[in-house]
């Protein structure tokens, strides 16, 4: 006797109960096995104990919004696809939703069709992702990807979901260039963002935190015409030199 594999697990944050239902149903006869949650707060406690495979997230809701709801589960190291959907479809409201961990976005009113399709291809992009890697080691600072925490010697630093998605996948690519196409695609989720200077801003803002002379970067390097990557054969130390300034862990 052969049974059905189950569907993928979503998670529904929205407080509008019709627009609720709908979600539900739709999802539902896509496949999937849904749950549901009415404000913010019961949505990051629904997440963190179940763990879904996607998130449809309101950015509008109750007790807490769309946009704390994503940062918080992306600081706790919740890898769940996250889409957010807004009723404003304001470019920095996107932009806002991108950089705090989203993955994409939708603007009310869609097709139940295109809702779908986004969500066919966030979980096409889970599976495609490369191996994790679980951390750097950059002199006498220390990254760790999964509880997205930084450190220089005993201090914290403070990098975004983004900045700690873009080491990751630097990090994973072992050397070679990261296209700025690839890292939108990747970090942002979203391939048609407006503009590949966003990878750029970040990238700068990476270099001033975590390298000693950011005019003259010695870890993250610019490939002309192409992207950046991760310089892991010449990393120095700072202050003194060791095979174990720059590793992976």
């Amino acid at each position: 006797m052969s049974s059905t594999p189950p569907g993928p697990r979503v998670l529904i944050v929205e407080d509008e109960p019709a627009m609720r239902r709908a979600l539900e149903d739709c999802c539902r006869q896509a496949g999937y096995r849904v749950m549901s949650a009415s404000d913010g707060q019961l949505g990051l406690d629904k997440a963190t104990e179940e763990q879904p495979d996607l998130i449809v997230l309101d950015v509008m809701l109750p007790r807490l919004d769309g946009f704390s709801v994503c940062e918080t589960l992306r600081r706790a190291g919740c890898r769940a696809a996250v889409l957010l959907l807004t009723a404003k479809g304001q470019w920095a409201d996107r932009v806002k939703g991108l950089d705090l961990g989203a993955d994409d976005y939708l603007v009310k009113p869609f097709r139940s069709e295109e809702l779908l399709a986004r969500l066919r291809a966030l979980l096409r992009r889970q599976q495609r992702a490369l191996p994790s890697t679980s951390g750097l080691r950059l002199a006498d600072t220390t990254i760790d990807f999964a509880r997205q925490t930084a450190t220089r010697g005993r201090k914290p630093l403070h990098l975004t979901p983004k900045e700690f998605a873009m080491l990751r996948l630097l990090s994973e690519n072992d050397g070679e260039a990261v296209s700025r196409e690839r890292f939108l695609d990747v970090v942002w989720g979203y391939a048609a963002f407006p503009t590949t200077r966003t990878v750029d801003n970040h990238i700068a803002s990476l270099r001033q935190k975590l390298e000693p002379d950011p005019g003259n970067p010695r870890w993250i390097l610019t490939v002309s015409g192409v992207g950046y990557r991760l310089e892991i054969a010449k990393a120095p130390a700072i202050g003194s030199a060791s095979p174990e300034d720059f590793t992976k862990r």
